[in-house]
Protein backbone atom coordinates (compact mmCIF):
# COMPACT_ATOMS: atom_id res chain seq x y z
CA UNK A 1 0.00 0.00 0.00
CA UNK A 2 1.13 3.35 -0.64
CA UNK A 3 2.58 5.88 1.78
CA UNK A 4 1.36 9.49 2.42
CA UNK A 5 4.60 11.18 0.67
CA UNK A 6 4.07 14.50 -0.16
CA UNK A 7 6.52 17.26 -1.17
CA UNK A 8 4.79 20.44 0.23
CA UNK A 9 7.89 22.84 -0.70
CA UNK A 10 10.74 23.36 -2.12
CA UNK A 11 13.10 25.77 -0.64
CA UNK A 12 16.20 27.75 -3.18
CA UNK A 13 19.31 28.51 -0.90
CA UNK A 14 22.58 29.84 -1.57
CA UNK A 15 25.62 28.45 -0.93
CA UNK A 16 28.74 30.25 0.57
CA UNK A 17 30.09 30.00 -3.02
CA UNK A 18 27.53 31.87 -4.53
CA UNK A 19 25.91 29.57 -6.11
CA UNK A 20 22.10 28.21 -5.60
CA UNK A 21 20.73 24.88 -4.48
CA UNK A 22 16.76 23.54 -3.92
CA UNK A 23 15.81 21.54 -0.95
CA UNK A 24 12.29 19.84 -1.22
CA UNK A 25 10.53 19.46 1.90
CA UNK A 26 9.92 15.28 2.22
CA UNK A 27 6.88 15.21 4.31
CA UNK A 28 4.61 11.82 5.40
CA UNK A 29 1.17 12.15 6.40
CA UNK A 30 1.29 15.82 6.60
CA UNK A 31 4.57 16.03 8.80
CA UNK A 32 7.70 16.84 7.35
CA UNK A 33 10.06 14.76 7.75
CA UNK A 34 13.29 16.18 6.60
CA UNK A 35 14.73 17.84 3.26
CA UNK A 36 16.80 16.52 0.65
CA UNK A 37 18.29 17.40 -2.42
CA UNK A 38 17.41 16.15 -6.29
CA UNK A 39 21.21 14.56 -6.05
CA UNK A 40 20.99 12.85 -2.84
CA UNK A 41 17.32 11.42 -4.13
CA UNK A 42 18.90 10.31 -7.06
CA UNK A 43 21.95 9.02 -5.16
CA UNK A 44 18.96 6.85 -3.38
CA UNK A 45 17.38 5.64 -6.33
CA UNK A 46 20.48 4.45 -7.81
CA UNK A 47 21.13 2.53 -5.05
CA UNK A 48 17.34 0.97 -4.85
CA UNK A 49 17.72 0.57 -8.29
CA UNK A 50 20.87 -1.57 -8.02
CA UNK A 51 19.22 -3.85 -4.97
CA UNK A 52 15.95 -4.17 -6.92
CA UNK A 53 16.10 -3.56 -10.47
CA UNK A 54 12.92 -2.86 -12.54
CA UNK A 55 10.91 -3.10 -9.18
CA UNK A 56 11.70 0.24 -8.27
CA UNK A 57 9.67 3.11 -10.54
CA UNK A 58 11.22 5.48 -12.53
CA UNK A 59 13.01 8.29 -11.41
CA UNK A 60 12.02 11.95 -12.68
CA UNK A 61 15.14 12.96 -15.42
CA UNK A 62 17.65 15.95 -14.87
CA UNK A 63 17.18 19.16 -16.50
CA UNK A 64 19.86 20.87 -18.81
CA UNK A 65 17.94 23.93 -19.90
CA UNK A 66 17.75 26.48 -16.69
CA UNK A 67 15.11 25.42 -14.54
CA UNK A 68 12.01 27.58 -14.97
CA UNK A 69 8.75 27.65 -12.01
CA UNK A 70 6.92 25.40 -14.66
CA UNK A 71 9.35 22.98 -14.62
CA UNK A 72 10.58 23.33 -10.84
CA UNK A 73 6.96 22.39 -9.86
CA UNK A 74 6.66 19.49 -12.34
CA UNK A 75 9.61 18.26 -11.00
CA UNK A 76 7.86 18.38 -7.16
CA UNK A 77 5.08 16.66 -8.07
CA UNK A 78 7.32 13.77 -9.93
CA UNK A 79 9.47 13.82 -6.90
CA UNK A 80 6.33 13.09 -4.61
CA UNK A 81 4.48 10.40 -7.16
CA UNK A 82 8.03 8.64 -6.79
CA UNK A 83 8.23 8.61 -3.09
CA UNK A 84 4.79 7.15 -3.13
CA UNK A 85 5.21 4.53 -5.83
CA UNK A 86 8.39 3.56 -4.06
CA UNK A 87 6.58 2.51 -1.04
CA UNK A 88 4.53 0.03 -3.06
CA UNK A 89 7.27 -3.33 -2.67
CA UNK A 90 7.25 -4.15 0.76
CA UNK A 91 10.69 -5.75 -0.27
CA UNK A 92 11.66 -1.99 -0.88
CA UNK A 93 10.20 -0.13 2.01
CA UNK A 94 11.62 -3.12 4.47
CA UNK A 95 15.23 -2.85 2.82
CA UNK A 96 18.29 -1.34 5.28
CA UNK A 97 18.87 1.21 1.96
CA UNK A 98 15.03 2.42 2.78
CA UNK A 99 15.25 2.89 6.44
CA UNK A 100 18.81 4.16 6.30
CA UNK A 101 17.97 7.14 4.00
CA UNK A 102 15.06 8.39 5.74
CA UNK A 103 16.97 7.51 8.97
CA UNK A 104 19.55 10.04 8.06
CA UNK A 105 17.02 12.24 7.00
CA UNK A 106 15.31 12.82 9.75
CA UNK A 107 18.45 12.98 12.00
CA UNK A 108 19.95 15.73 9.89
CA UNK A 109 17.11 17.88 11.87
CA UNK A 110 18.25 17.03 14.97
CA UNK A 111 21.69 18.60 13.97
CA UNK A 112 21.16 21.98 15.52
CA UNK A 113 18.55 22.21 18.70
CA UNK A 114 18.67 25.85 18.03
CA UNK A 115 17.66 25.19 14.48
CA UNK A 116 15.65 22.35 15.30
CA UNK A 117 13.48 24.99 17.57
CA UNK A 118 13.21 27.85 15.26
CA UNK A 119 12.18 26.27 11.77
CA UNK A 120 11.62 22.27 11.97
CA UNK A 121 8.40 22.74 14.92
CA UNK A 122 7.36 25.70 12.86
CA UNK A 123 7.89 23.16 9.60
CA UNK A 124 6.88 20.12 10.84
CA UNK A 125 2.80 20.70 10.41
CA UNK A 126 4.06 22.48 6.73
CA UNK A 127 0.71 21.12 5.44
CA UNK A 128 -1.45 22.61 8.28
CA UNK A 129 1.02 25.52 8.77
CA UNK A 130 1.95 26.20 5.07
CA UNK A 131 3.01 30.01 5.48
CA UNK A 132 5.01 29.58 8.65
CA UNK A 133 7.56 28.09 6.22
CA UNK A 134 8.25 31.71 4.49
CA UNK A 135 8.91 33.11 8.33
CA UNK A 136 12.15 29.90 8.03
CA UNK A 137 13.09 30.94 4.57
CA UNK A 138 16.60 31.81 4.62
CA UNK A 139 17.38 30.75 8.20
CA UNK A 140 20.50 28.78 7.15
CA UNK A 141 22.90 30.76 5.05
CA UNK A 142 25.43 28.45 5.76
CA UNK A 143 24.31 25.50 3.49
CA UNK A 144 26.99 23.30 5.22
CA UNK A 145 24.45 23.28 8.49
CA UNK A 146 22.09 21.83 5.67
CA UNK A 147 24.44 19.63 3.46
CA UNK A 148 23.31 15.86 4.16
CA UNK A 149 25.69 14.12 1.13
CA UNK A 150 27.62 12.22 4.11
CA UNK A 151 24.18 12.57 7.03
CA UNK A 152 27.24 12.19 9.46
CA UNK A 153 24.92 13.10 12.38
CA UNK A 154 26.02 12.41 16.04
CA UNK A 155 23.54 10.06 17.62
CA UNK A 156 23.22 10.04 21.66
CA UNK A 157 21.43 8.21 24.10
CA UNK A 158 17.91 9.42 25.59
CA UNK A 159 15.16 8.59 27.28
CA UNK A 160 11.64 8.16 25.91
CA UNK A 161 8.03 7.72 27.62
CA UNK A 162 5.75 5.47 25.84
CA UNK A 163 2.38 5.20 26.87
CA UNK A 164 -0.52 2.71 27.92
CA UNK A 165 -4.01 3.35 27.13
CA UNK A 166 -4.77 3.26 30.98
CA UNK A 167 -1.99 6.56 30.99
CA UNK A 168 0.93 4.95 32.64
CA UNK A 169 3.79 5.05 31.01
CA UNK A 170 6.97 2.67 30.04
CA UNK A 171 10.53 4.67 30.00
CA UNK A 172 13.01 3.84 28.13
CA UNK A 173 16.57 4.14 27.48
CA UNK A 174 16.85 4.42 24.04
CA UNK A 175 19.44 6.27 20.94
CA UNK A 176 18.07 9.10 19.61
CA UNK A 177 18.36 7.63 15.89
CA UNK A 178 16.47 4.74 16.99
CA UNK A 179 12.85 3.83 14.76
CA UNK A 180 9.80 2.99 15.71
CA UNK A 181 10.11 -0.45 15.40
CA UNK A 182 12.98 -0.85 16.88
CA UNK A 183 10.92 0.96 20.12
CA UNK A 184 8.08 -1.26 19.28
CA UNK A 185 10.48 -4.11 20.03
CA UNK A 186 12.67 -3.11 23.11
CA UNK A 187 8.82 -2.20 24.62
CA UNK A 188 7.47 -5.43 24.06
CA UNK A 189 10.54 -6.94 25.37
CA UNK A 190 10.06 -4.72 28.95
CA UNK A 191 6.16 -6.06 28.98
CA UNK A 192 6.71 -9.61 28.45
CA UNK A 193 4.94 -9.91 24.63
CA UNK A 194 5.85 -12.37 22.37
CA UNK A 195 8.05 -10.92 19.30
CA UNK A 196 5.30 -12.79 17.19
CA UNK A 197 2.60 -10.20 18.65
CA UNK A 198 4.19 -6.89 17.12
CA UNK A 199 2.58 -6.94 14.11
CA UNK A 200 -1.05 -6.48 16.02
CA UNK A 201 0.01 -3.13 17.38
CA UNK A 202 2.10 0.42 16.64
CA UNK A 203 3.36 3.50 18.18
CA UNK A 204 0.85 6.60 17.29
CA UNK A 205 1.40 10.02 18.31
CA UNK A 206 -1.96 11.48 20.20
CA UNK A 207 -2.72 13.90 22.34
CA UNK A 208 -5.21 14.42 25.47
CA UNK A 209 -7.20 17.62 24.75
CA UNK A 210 -8.80 19.65 27.69
CA UNK A 211 -12.30 18.53 27.46
CA UNK A 212 -10.67 14.94 28.01
CA UNK A 213 -11.38 13.44 25.01
CA UNK A 214 -8.20 11.61 22.98
CA UNK A 215 -7.10 12.69 19.75
CA UNK A 216 -5.27 10.10 17.84
CA UNK A 217 -2.37 12.66 15.39
CA UNK A 218 -0.91 9.91 13.21
CA UNK A 219 0.36 5.99 13.26
CA UNK A 220 3.72 6.33 13.26
CA UNK A 221 5.39 4.44 10.69
CA UNK A 222 7.88 2.28 10.96
CA UNK A 223 11.32 3.74 9.71
CA UNK A 224 10.53 7.06 11.61
CA UNK A 225 12.53 8.06 14.04
CA UNK A 226 10.09 8.83 17.25
CA UNK A 227 12.55 10.84 19.39
CA UNK A 228 12.98 13.38 16.89
CA UNK A 229 9.57 13.58 15.78
CA UNK A 230 8.78 14.51 19.47
CA UNK A 231 10.82 17.15 19.89
CA UNK A 232 9.75 18.36 16.48
CA UNK A 233 5.88 18.68 17.79
CA UNK A 234 6.68 20.31 21.15
CA UNK A 235 3.73 23.05 20.77
CA UNK A 236 1.53 20.21 19.66
CA UNK A 237 1.78 18.17 23.14
CA UNK A 238 1.85 15.01 21.62
CA UNK A 239 2.60 11.77 23.40
CA UNK A 240 3.96 8.51 21.52
CA UNK A 241 1.45 5.73 22.59
CA UNK A 242 1.10 2.25 21.95
CA UNK A 243 -2.51 0.87 20.29
CA UNK A 244 -3.72 -2.13 18.35
CA UNK A 245 -3.43 -1.81 14.97
CA UNK A 246 -6.54 -3.53 13.39
CA UNK A 247 -9.52 -3.09 11.90
CA UNK A 248 -11.49 -6.39 12.43
CA UNK A 249 -11.96 -6.65 16.28
CA UNK A 250 -11.97 -10.11 15.55
CA UNK A 251 -8.51 -10.37 15.64
CA UNK A 252 -8.90 -9.98 19.77
CA UNK A 253 -8.93 -13.84 20.09
CA UNK A 254 -5.31 -14.23 18.44
CA UNK A 255 -3.95 -12.11 21.44
CA UNK A 256 -6.18 -13.68 24.44
CA UNK A 257 -3.54 -16.40 25.35
CA UNK A 258 -0.35 -13.69 25.99
CA UNK A 259 -1.29 -12.10 29.34
CA UNK A 260 0.94 -9.10 28.43
CA UNK A 261 -1.56 -8.59 24.96
CA UNK A 262 -4.46 -9.30 26.86
CA UNK A 263 -4.15 -6.30 29.85
CA UNK A 264 -3.41 -4.11 26.21
CA UNK A 265 -6.44 -5.04 24.68
CA UNK A 266 -8.45 -4.74 28.08
CA UNK A 267 -6.65 -1.26 29.29
CA UNK A 268 -7.62 0.32 25.75
CA UNK A 269 -11.08 -1.44 26.25
CA UNK A 270 -11.63 0.58 29.44
CA UNK A 271 -10.59 3.63 27.95
CA UNK A 272 -12.62 3.64 25.10
CA UNK A 273 -15.83 2.71 26.86
CA UNK A 274 -14.93 5.97 29.29
CA UNK A 275 -14.05 8.14 26.51
CA UNK A 276 -17.35 6.75 24.94
CA UNK A 277 -16.18 5.75 22.00
CA UNK A 278 -17.88 2.63 22.42
CA UNK A 279 -22.10 2.55 22.91
CA UNK A 280 -23.02 -0.37 25.01
CA UNK A 281 -26.56 -0.80 26.31
CA UNK A 282 -27.26 -0.06 29.80
CA UNK A 283 -27.97 -3.77 30.58
CA UNK A 284 -24.15 -4.27 28.61
CA UNK A 285 -22.76 -1.23 30.55
CA UNK A 286 -23.71 -2.63 34.13
CA UNK A 287 -22.32 -6.24 33.09
CA UNK A 288 -19.05 -4.73 32.10
CA UNK A 289 -18.83 -2.83 35.28
CA UNK A 290 -19.16 -6.00 37.29
CA UNK A 291 -16.63 -7.96 35.06
CA UNK A 292 -14.36 -5.35 35.61
CA UNK A 293 -15.04 -4.91 39.16
CA UNK A 294 -14.03 -8.78 39.50
CA UNK A 295 -11.24 -8.47 36.77
CA UNK A 296 -12.22 -11.10 34.56
CA UNK A 297 -10.39 -9.68 31.43
CA UNK A 298 -10.96 -12.39 28.73
CA UNK A 299 -14.97 -12.57 29.64
CA UNK A 300 -14.62 -8.19 29.64
CA UNK A 301 -13.23 -8.46 26.19
CA UNK A 302 -15.48 -11.04 24.97
CA UNK A 303 -18.74 -8.92 26.02
CA UNK A 304 -17.09 -5.98 24.42
CA UNK A 305 -16.49 -7.48 21.19
CA UNK A 306 -20.53 -7.65 20.75
CA UNK A 307 -20.53 -3.69 20.79
CA UNK A 308 -21.28 -0.87 19.27
CA UNK A 309 -18.10 0.37 17.90
CA UNK A 310 -15.78 -1.25 19.52
CA UNK A 311 -12.44 -1.54 17.93
CA UNK A 312 -13.48 1.59 15.70
CA UNK A 313 -10.95 4.45 15.84
CA UNK A 314 -13.11 7.86 16.30
CA UNK A 315 -11.85 10.88 14.71
CA UNK A 316 -12.00 14.67 16.13
CA UNK A 317 -15.64 16.15 15.04
CA UNK A 318 -15.14 17.32 11.34
CA UNK A 319 -17.53 18.89 8.82
CA UNK A 320 -18.75 17.01 5.72
CA UNK A 321 -21.02 17.30 2.74
CA UNK A 322 -23.28 14.81 2.94
CA UNK A 323 -26.31 14.63 2.72
CA UNK A 324 -25.48 18.73 2.19
CA UNK A 325 -22.85 21.57 2.35
CA UNK A 326 -21.86 22.42 5.98
CA UNK A 327 -23.22 19.47 7.95
CA UNK A 328 -21.35 18.28 11.17
CA UNK A 329 -20.04 14.74 11.76
CA UNK A 330 -18.78 12.54 14.09
CA UNK A 331 -16.82 9.98 12.43
CA UNK A 332 -16.30 6.06 13.50
CA UNK A 333 -14.14 3.95 11.00
CA UNK A 334 -13.76 -0.23 11.40
CA UNK A 335 -15.38 -3.68 10.96
CA UNK A 336 -15.94 -2.38 7.04
CA UNK A 337 -17.47 0.58 7.51
CA UNK A 338 -17.15 4.64 7.99
CA UNK A 339 -19.72 5.32 10.66
CA UNK A 340 -21.03 9.12 10.67
CA UNK A 341 -23.09 10.74 12.90
CA UNK A 342 -24.28 13.45 11.06
CA UNK A 343 -26.12 16.76 12.24
CA UNK A 344 -28.38 18.63 9.99
CA UNK A 345 -28.20 22.66 9.21
CA UNK A 346 -32.06 21.56 11.13
CA UNK A 347 -30.09 20.86 14.33
CA UNK A 348 -31.37 17.37 13.27
CA UNK A 349 -29.21 14.36 13.41
CA UNK A 350 -28.60 11.38 10.78
CA UNK A 351 -26.91 7.87 10.97
CA UNK A 352 -24.71 6.88 8.19
CA UNK A 353 -22.82 3.54 7.45
CA UNK A 354 -20.70 4.07 4.86
CA UNK A 355 -19.59 0.46 3.69
CA UNK A 356 -16.25 -0.09 2.65
CA UNK A 357 -17.30 -3.11 -0.06
CA UNK A 358 -19.68 0.08 -1.84
CA UNK A 359 -16.65 2.60 -1.72
CA UNK A 360 -14.01 2.16 -5.22
CA UNK A 361 -11.70 4.82 -5.03
CA UNK A 362 -10.57 7.95 -2.20
CA UNK A 363 -8.30 10.49 -2.09
CA UNK A 364 -6.53 12.78 0.81
CA UNK A 365 -6.61 16.05 -0.64
CA UNK A 366 -4.46 19.54 0.66
CA UNK A 367 -6.51 22.80 0.34
CA UNK A 368 -4.32 24.97 1.57
CA UNK A 369 -4.73 27.98 4.66
CA UNK A 370 -7.53 30.63 4.02
CA UNK A 371 -5.50 33.10 6.10
CA UNK A 372 -1.69 33.52 6.83
CA UNK A 373 -1.35 31.19 9.97
CA UNK A 374 -4.17 28.88 9.87
CA UNK A 375 -3.83 25.54 9.46
CA UNK A 376 -3.94 23.88 6.16
CA UNK A 377 -7.29 22.43 5.18
CA UNK A 378 -7.08 18.69 4.41
CA UNK A 379 -10.08 16.62 2.55
CA UNK A 380 -10.79 13.26 1.86
CA UNK A 381 -12.80 12.41 -1.02
CA UNK A 382 -14.17 9.03 -1.44
CA UNK A 383 -16.34 7.52 -4.19
CA UNK A 384 -19.60 5.75 -2.99
CA UNK A 385 -22.34 3.88 -4.23
CA UNK A 386 -25.74 5.04 -3.15
CA UNK A 387 -28.53 3.11 -4.50
CA UNK A 388 -26.73 1.80 -7.75
CA UNK A 389 -25.53 5.82 -8.40
CA UNK A 390 -21.38 6.65 -7.56
CA UNK A 391 -21.02 9.87 -5.80
CA UNK A 392 -18.19 11.96 -4.21
CA UNK A 393 -18.65 12.45 -0.47
CA UNK A 394 -16.18 14.69 1.15
CA UNK A 395 -15.12 14.93 4.47
CA UNK A 396 -13.04 17.90 5.64
CA UNK A 397 -11.27 16.75 8.82
CA UNK A 398 -7.44 17.58 9.73
CA UNK A 399 -7.05 13.37 10.14
CA UNK A 400 -7.50 12.93 6.67
CA UNK A 401 -4.56 10.91 6.75
CA UNK A 402 -5.45 8.64 9.86
CA UNK A 403 -8.70 8.14 7.90
CA UNK A 404 -7.11 7.01 4.68
CA UNK A 405 -4.54 4.60 7.17
CA UNK A 406 -7.37 3.18 8.44
CA UNK A 407 -9.28 2.56 5.17
CA UNK A 408 -5.94 0.70 3.44
CA UNK A 409 -5.73 -1.30 6.83
CA UNK A 410 -9.35 -2.52 6.14
CA UNK A 411 -8.76 -3.28 2.71
CA UNK A 412 -5.84 -5.35 3.32
CA UNK A 413 -7.43 -7.14 6.20
CA UNK A 414 -10.71 -8.10 3.70
CA UNK A 415 -7.18 -9.58 1.47
CA UNK A 416 -5.48 -11.24 3.66
CA UNK A 417 -9.03 -13.26 4.98
CA UNK A 418 -10.32 -13.56 1.29
CA UNK A 419 -6.79 -15.05 0.53
CA UNK A 420 -7.45 -17.67 3.52
CA UNK A 421 -10.91 -18.09 2.16
CA UNK A 422 -9.77 -19.18 -1.35
CA UNK A 423 -11.39 -16.10 -3.05
CA UNK A 424 -9.71 -14.81 -6.17
CA UNK A 425 -8.15 -11.52 -6.11
CA UNK A 426 -6.39 -9.36 -8.10
CA UNK A 427 -5.05 -5.90 -6.13
CA UNK A 428 -3.08 -3.17 -8.04
CA UNK A 429 -2.67 0.19 -6.63
CA UNK A 430 -2.78 2.89 -9.23
CA UNK A 431 0.58 4.48 -10.21
CA UNK A 432 -0.75 7.34 -10.44
CA UNK A 433 -3.57 9.74 -8.82
CA UNK A 434 -4.17 9.98 -12.38
CA UNK A 435 -4.30 6.68 -13.86
CA UNK A 436 -6.08 4.21 -11.79
CA UNK A 437 -5.98 0.77 -12.27
CA UNK A 438 -8.91 -2.01 -11.80
CA UNK A 439 -8.57 -4.31 -8.23
CA UNK A 440 -10.87 -7.01 -7.03
CA UNK A 441 -11.66 -7.21 -3.71
CA UNK A 442 -15.17 -9.47 -2.97
CA UNK A 443 -17.46 -7.86 -5.48
CA UNK A 444 -14.43 -6.11 -7.59
CA UNK A 445 -14.29 -3.75 -6.39
CA UNK A 446 -12.09 -1.00 -7.23
CA UNK A 447 -9.67 0.53 -5.11
CA UNK A 448 -7.88 3.64 -5.67
CA UNK A 449 -5.99 5.82 -2.77
CA UNK A 450 -3.92 8.99 -2.91
CA UNK A 451 -2.61 12.00 -2.32
CA UNK A 452 -2.91 15.47 -4.31
CA UNK A 453 -1.58 18.81 -3.21
CA UNK A 454 -3.91 21.75 -4.79
CA UNK A 455 -1.53 24.14 -3.27
CA UNK A 456 2.31 24.14 -3.58
CA UNK A 457 4.20 26.49 -1.82
CA UNK A 458 7.85 27.33 -3.71
CA UNK A 459 9.78 29.52 -0.86
CA UNK A 460 12.41 31.59 -1.30
CA UNK A 461 14.76 34.43 -0.46
CA UNK A 462 12.98 37.68 -0.88
CA UNK A 463 15.34 39.07 -3.53
CA UNK A 464 14.08 40.30 -6.80
CA UNK A 465 15.85 37.89 -10.08
CA UNK A 466 15.67 34.83 -7.67
CA UNK A 467 14.99 32.42 -10.54
CA UNK A 468 16.46 28.35 -11.13
CA UNK A 469 19.02 29.64 -13.58
CA UNK A 470 21.98 29.81 -11.16
CA UNK A 471 21.53 26.41 -9.78
CA UNK A 472 24.37 23.87 -10.27
CA UNK A 473 24.45 21.27 -12.60
CA UNK A 474 24.49 18.30 -10.22
CA UNK A 475 21.09 19.65 -8.93
CA UNK A 476 19.75 19.22 -11.76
Amino acid sequence: MKLHFSITAAEELRERRGGRYVLYSVCLEGFLLGKARYSQLRRWDAQLRHLFGSAVPAFPPKFYLAMTKSMADERRSQLEQYLQNVTLDSNITNSDVFIGFFRKLQQAWSLDSSCLCLTTARCRMSLFFPYLLSSCCGSYEDSSVLEQDTFEIQTQGAFLDVYLADGSNIRLDIQTSDTAQRILEVTFCKMGLSRELIKYFSLFFFQDRDDGALSVVKKVAEFELPYVSLQSMKELHCKLGIRKWYMDPSLDTRLMDCRASLNLLYMQAIQEVKRNWVKPTEGQMQELEFLQKNENKAKFLELIREMRFYGYVRLDPCICDYPEEGCSADIYVGNNEINCCIKLPTNQTKEVSFKINRLRSWQVTSLGATKDGEEDTLELRFEYNDSGTWQWITLYTKQAFLLSSCLKKIISEQMMKAAKGGQKMEIKMPESTKNSKKSSIQEKQVVHSGFISRKRFLVRPNEDNCVFEKIREEDL
